[in-house]
């Protein structure tokens, strides 16, 4: 799923998303409803890592507290993304 995520999102335009049943239809468009749980869990993976932005409201959104209606981008320069708070270093 994650070579199909970064396939959709590679094709388009910068700055544009995919919403989730656009990637599982292109992983099955006659089965895809099955395939939208599947999405979701890799795109989660693939955020963690950086790889792709997940936005609601055209904003990014924390992988891992993300609720409802989605979308997926890759990432562009200057995204903030809402990655869980890190515990602060002390200053060097």
């Amino acid at each position: 799923m994650e070579a199909v995520i970064l396939d959709v999102l590679g094709k388009l335009a910068p700055g544009k998303s995919a919403s989730s049943e656009e990637v599982a239809r292109a992983a099955d468009n006659e089965n895809w409803r099955r395939l939208t749980g599947h999405v979701r869990n890799t795109a989660r993976g693939l955020a963690r890592q950086g790889r792709i932005v997940i936005t609601r409201h055209g904003k990014p959104a924390d992988p891992e507290k993300f609720k409802g209606v989605y979308r997926l981008r890759l990432p562009m320069e200057g995204d903030q993304l809402a990655a869980p708070q890190a515990v602060d270093a002390p200053d060097a």
